[in-house]
């Protein structure tokens, strides 16, 4: 009877160490390959047809477009529209196709709207859950909004679109002219302290892997984070979760809530360091649109407040994923701070035009 409860233990043992290899594997490169070019201003780049699930939620003047940042690492871009341009940076587990909605309240004509997907979501390359750190984050980003030759831009993210895009603008120095900031944050941890009972949860190797890649996935329970549920309906979801679990590679959800700094020392403190830093040496035109029903970042937004201590602030009902629920307010933000941005630039426009009429012609020299 020993003998065979030792064989037993054993048999667990040993399915339990498989078990544990299995589920926190690395996860490999899967790089995706498009078709034909996209001609654009600063070069050409590789076109990627969307497929038919995907191309149902936007419209045919959408462009969709490979920025090869490294070898094999490829960030798949949306974008629409022409005029000032405007950055839009999403976070875990979406997409580009996060913004589609706020896009859809936006004059096309007087906005050119880039919405990129981070490595390992979306279309973009997949990479092994020890390549997702905030500081690759930001140099694939970084590199990809270089390549598109932008001068001047309005910036907008949310989740870990905050922090990455942030840290595009701090190291792409003259690039922010105004900000649209979400549920995010920009500030480094002093102390050590979980995000959330979710975050200090998935931290833990196997269980974490076990809680959102085996037994479950993060994309069933994005509804969860909204303040109206059926705003995330299942074809959304698929939207998002397909490009990701068909990829052969679905680590990036599970490594990117392990980003999420949890004290000084860890990994992505430096970079969060770094970019609170730069939040706090700006003096742009902002504005802050807050979900409040968000169960993880709701109660952050006094610190955004104070971030950005002349923002106006609109508070919504919505939840985490607040460009699901409230796309307009989002939109009338963007238009806002472009008004502004505008409204600075036009003393420096019309002191030109004074000092260019108060000056002799060169036919005037000649007589």
């Amino acid at each position: 009877m020993m003998k065979k409860l030792l064989i037993l233990v054993a048999i667990l043992l040993l399915a339990g160490a498989i078990l544990s290899f299995v589920v926190t594997r690395d996860g490999a490169v899967v790089t995706p390959t498009g078709e034909g070019t996209v001609e654009l201003n600063a070069g050409n780049f590789e076109a990627f047809p969307l497929p038919d699930y995907a191309a149902a939620f936007v419209s045919e003047d959408y462009l969709s477009y490979f920025v090869e940042v490294e070898p094999g690492i490829k960030i798949h871009v949306l974008e629409v529209g022409s005029g000032y341009p405007v950055y839009l940076q999403h976070g875990n587990p979406t997409s580009g196709f996060l913004y589609r909605r706020v896009a859809e309240e936006l004059p096309r004509d007087q906005f050119r709207l880039i919405m990129p997907t981070m490595v390992g979501l979306g279309f973009s390359t997949k990479v092994p859950a020890s390549e997702h750190t905030l500081e690759n984050h930001m140099r694939w980003m970084t590199a990809a909004i270089e390549q598109l030759q932008i001068e001047e831009a309005i910036y907008v993210g949310q989740d870990w679109g905050g922090p990455v895009g942030m840290g595009v603008m701090a190291r792409s120095p003259d690039l922010l002219r105004g900000a649209v900031v979400m549920n995010t944050g920009f500030t480094a941890p002093t102390e050590q302290r979980d995000l959330s009972t979710a975050h200090a949860t998935v931290k833990t190797p196997v269980l974490g892997e076990l809680i959102l890649e085996t037994f479950g996935s993060i994309f069933d329970r994005l509804p969860d984070a909204q303040g109206d549920p059926a705003s995330m309906p299942a074809d959304v979801l698929d939207l998002y979760g397909r490009p990701v679990l068909e990829s052969g590679n679905a680590k990036a959800p599970v490594a990117l809530m392990r980003m999420v700094p949890d004290g000084p020392d860890h990994p992505s403190s430096e970079q969060m360091r770094e970019i609170e830093a730069y939040v706090g040496g700006l003096d742009i035109p902002a504005e802050i649109v807050w979900g409040m029903n968000d169960p993880i970042l709701g109660p952050g937004l006094p610190v955004m407040r104070g971030q950005f201590p002349d923002a106006r602030v609109t508070e919504t009902d919505a939840g985490h994923f607040l460009q699901e629920e409230v796309p307009a307010e989002i939109a009338a933000a963007i238009l806002r701070v472009h008004g502004q941005i505008e409204a600075a630039r036009a003393p420096e426009d019309g002191q030109e035009d004074e000092q260019e009429d108060d000056s002799p012609s060169s036919e005037g020299n000649a007589e």
